[in-house]
């Protein structure tokens, strides 16, 4: 999907001429594949699979620009945000993730990242993140899920991070066990 896209929209938009982009991420696939996607789009990337590697690259060069997935098999991608902060103040940094919330957007945004966007983001809406492009706002679903169906996919999710275990899962839900067995044994809304 990334790798895909068309890159014409970069000849519109004046880059930078530091065009230094570290991408971290833990998941290779979608790591090679986004730093395919922003070396079309004309950036210098340097690809890291987790925290400690994104720290050595920032601290031997601080890159311009750099895209962190929150959360990484080793820490939290905010470090990553902070230490660029700290190292190199202009730096626009981007973080990216599949568990998304307000509170985590807004510390991202206090540590010095310019932009938080939801996983899987695709190579335009970085780009236009790194660079602040002003993009049109996308059209309405014609048929947007329903709030019990958001519900029953959140839950979904974090019984699946939980590596099933129900217990655990009601516990980081702040729900009673029998509720959650009850919510699992349905079928999913539409």
């Amino acid at each position: 999907m990334l790798e895909n896209e068309s890159a014409t929209h970069t000849a519109s938009v004046e880059l930078p001429a530091d065009r230094s982009l570290l991408v971290v991420d833990d998941d290779k696939p979608f790591l090679q594949r986004l730093c395919r996607a922003m070396e079309a789009r004309g950036f210098a990337v340097t690809p890291a699979e987790s925290v400690a590697q994104g720290l050595a690259v920032v601290a031997a060069r601080p890159p311009a620009f750099a895209v962190v997935d929150m959360r990484l098999g080793d820490g939290n991608g905010l470090d990553v945000i902070s230490a660029l902060k700290t190292a190199r103040p202009d730096a626009r940094g981007v973080i990216l993730t599949g568990y998304g919330n307000i509170a985590t957007a807004v510390n991202a945004v206090k540590l010095g990242a310019v932009d938080y966007l939801a996983k899987p983001a695709d190579a335009d809406d970085v780009f236009a993140a790194l660079l602040a492009v002003a993009r049109p706002m996308s059209d309405l679903p014609e048929n947007p899920m329903s709030a019990d169906r958001v519900r029953w996919e959140h839950i979904q999710r974090v019984y699946e991070l939980c590596s099933r275990n129900v217990s655990e899962t009601a516990r980081r839900l702040g729900m009673h066990r029998r509720t959650l067995q009850r919510i699992l044994a349905k079928r999913a809304p539409r």
